[in-house]
């Protein structure tokens, strides 16, 4: 059995790992005496295989593939850099099976526990000790521990009747499994499975890529196997990276033409636009000094901070530029625009940081995941507020100038923005004599914001499309492994009826042997048109009409998690059977 205890993330995990220790120390003496010494692991949160690998040998068995994959691939892939543990499915390890014939154990008025204590009492490994002499010393190995299932078969049982009746007499020897309590298949055929756990502070992408270099080394010096991989969740983290850079990119380009829209000057435009790498520059430099990394939730604080750290050049742009026009020189503008607006950009500069740093302080899960996502903002905010008010009165002087003429498209601009300042006037005045209007609107777009805002959706994340669709069997309670493979194979031939298939591969009989998993790995995101949560819902059906078993698809979480977490679970107490709990 396996008994998993979650902590508050408060919890010293060392402390607690102890706490229970001790407490599993206390009743050990009520546990039989049979079983094995109970172990206490800590284990992370996301304990959950990254990286999903298939060996696939055609001309090999079982066994051969499991004892290789053990010996030489597990070691290599274990000691990459950010690797806690490589786990391998459906793995063989090797036995040796005594097969007892219960007809021939009567004739010879024989038990099963009669077989056991000859393997005790035989398969023995005694130390052989040395010898010495006056000079020189000789160590003595003597293997007294059966190898073959010739030499197991001719272990002696029990004198009958003058008769010597060995273990060959009464059933059959033969190298074979450990035991089979977990079935592997790769788009249908059985393989050997291998996953790949990263620690809790590694990087998944610099794991992904050791993983897949040192499997294609591997693959060139595997006899008659292959490693192929069937699921790489660092996929989807280097995608939605990519495609925050490319929303950076895009971010800049947008706030750069409305910038120039507005203030039609080229010069007057590159100002505003310095603010931003330098902003970037110094938030990832405030993120680096703090342990911080380059994930989805800082680029999107970075995103974001594009778009705010250009107002406060831009407010310090317009003063100078105003008192430019009034005819003073570049140098005295730019020094009297910046000391007057000094105070204001100070004032925005510290209220900004002041609305996103509480979120670093906030507790639970929501504050460890917008720790960084807080701290760099605010971070790039006090930066952008420093260069508006030391490089853009600088950059002011040397570039801004005055120009009494202007050309044709300025005048049209003009006149269109002092027609809209003069609407603007025209509605405020109207605002202004109907007030008690103006404020029964105010209370009621509150009104509909409250209203409509209770009726949206409420959770941590949204699912997103990951590429990959996990589905779920749980068969009865004392289900064998073989119907649970069985039950498996209708999510495999569903599978394959998807168009958006690339792979799939299904594990039987983890964490138990009622249970199994089949993992669906989508095409990319370009060369398919629906979404994985449209395919989800598509199998959703299909999967409940798998006679005999629960089956279910699911989307996995966003966030990571272990695909089997749910956001909602009920724990039942009561003292019935479970003949009235299972009509529940």
């Amino acid at each position: 059995s396996q008994i998993t205890v979650r902590f508050r993330l408060s919890r010293d995990p060392d402390s607690a790992a102890a706490d229970v220790r001790d407490k599993v120390a206390r009743v050990r003496a009520k546990l039989p005496e049979a079983v094995d010494e109970p172990v206490v692991a800590k284990v992370e949160a996301d304990a959950f295989p990254i990286m999903w690998m298939a060996v696939s040998a055609p001309d090999k068995s079982a066994l051969e593939v499991s004892d290789y994959v053990a010996r030489y691939v597990k070691p290599r892939l274990s000691t990459l850099p950010g690797a806690a543990d490589v786990r391998i499915f459906g793995e063989r390890k090797v036995s040796m099976r005594i097969w007892v014939d219960r007809a021939k154990l009567a004739a010879y008025r024989l038990t099963v526990q009669d077989v056991e204590d000859a393997l005790r009492r035989q398969n023995v490994e005694i130390p052989a000790g040395r010898i010495e002499s006056d000079r020189r010393e000789f160590s003595v190995l003597s293997q007294t521990d059966l190898q073959t299932p010739e030499q197991f078969g001719a272990i002696v049982v029990r004198e009958v009747n003058g008769y010597s009746v060995r273990i060959r007499d009464v059933g059959r020897v033969a190298v074979g499994p450990l035991d089979e309590r977990v079935i592997t298949r790769f788009m249908g055929n059985t393989a050997v499975a291998m996953g790949v756990i990263k620690q809790a502070t590694a990087n998944p992408l610099e794991l992904s890529q050791a993983v897949r270099q040192e499997i294609a080394e591997i693959n060139k010096t595997l006899p008659g196997m292959e490693i192929v991989l069937m699921y790489d969740s660092s996929v989807f983290i280097e995608q939605s990276i990519k495609a925050v850079f490319s929303t950076i990119v895009e971010a800049v380009l947008l706030v750069a033409l409305v910038i120039f829209l507005f203030l039609r000057n080229l010069r007057a435009t590159l100002i505003p636009l310095v603010t931003i790498p330098i902003s970037l520059v110094g938030a990832c430099t405030l993120m680096y000094v703090m342990g911080f990394s380059v994930n989805t939730l800082t680029l999107l604080a970075l995103v974001l901070a594009i778009g705010l750290v250009v107002d406060d050049a831009i407010v310090v742009l317009e003063n100078i530029y105003r008192n430019l026009e009034k005819g003073m020189s570049r140098l005295d503008a730019s020094l009297v625009g910046a000391r007057e607006i000094a105070f204001a950009v100070v004032a925005m500069t510290v209220t900004l940081a002041a609305v996103y740093a509480p979120l670093a302080f906030q507790t639970g899960r929501s504050g460890r995941l917008f720790i960084e996502f807080a701290l760099a903002l605010a971070g790039a905010v006090l930066v952008s507020g420093f260069v508006a008010l030391t490089l853009s009165p600088m950059m002011c002087s040397k570039l801004l100038r005055h120009e009494e003429k202007h050309s044709r498209i300025y005048v049209w601009s003009e006149n269109l923005f002092v027609a809209m300042i003069a609407g603007y006037r025209r509605l405020l005045d109207r605002a202004l004599h109907h007030r008690t209007y103006v404020f029964a609107g105010a209370l009621l777009v509150a009104a509909l914001a409250v209203f409509f805002g209770s009726k949206l959706r409420q959770e941590l994340t949204p699912v997103e499309d990951r590429g990959v669709i996990f589905g779920f069997v749980s068969a009865q309670e004392g289900s064998t492994v073989r119907f649970t493979a069985d039950n498996l194979k209708p999510l495999e031939d569903i599978y394959r009826t998807v168009p958006e298939a690339a792979r799939f591969n299904a594990l039987a009989g983890f964490p138990t042997v009622s249970d199994g998993i089949a993992i669906l790995r989508l095409k990319p995101w370009d060369e398919r048109v629906r979404k994985q949560q449209q395919i989800t819902a598509e199998l959703a059906p299909r999967f409940a009409q798998v006679p005999g078993v629960r089956a279910f698809p699911t989307n996995p979480p966003s966030l990571g998690q272990s695909p089997r977490s749910r956001p909602l679970e009920f724990v039942i107490m009561s003292s019935a059977p479970f003949e009235v709990l299972q009509r529940l």
